[in-house]
């Protein structure tokens, strides 16, 4: 799933993200964006025009890798030797 982010030190709170994506971001009492949630595919598009057109170069996408199951990547035992 893709995440939008939010550098929250650079941003200016110019509130172009909240413009283009209001289904993913809202704005503060202050005018700063607070990413409500995961990017749906069907914006992902939308997510990309919100990145590119934040002037303070403050957003992001991310895709965070899912994490494997405890035991997924389990060693087999050695074998016995008779």
């Amino acid at each position: 799933m893709t995440h939008l982010v939010v550098d929250t030190v650079t941003c200016d709170g110019h509130g172009l993200c909240a413009d283009i994506l209001p289904e993913v971001v809202d704005l503060d009492e202050w005018g700063y964006p607070v990413v409500t949630g995961p990017v749906p595919r069907r914006l992902r598009r939308a997510a990309a025009a919100a990145v590119t057109a934040c002037p303070a170069l403050a957003l992001r996408l991310t895709n965070p890798s899912p994490t494997p199951a405890r035991n997924a990547i389990a060693a087999e035992p050695a074998p016995r030797r008779p």
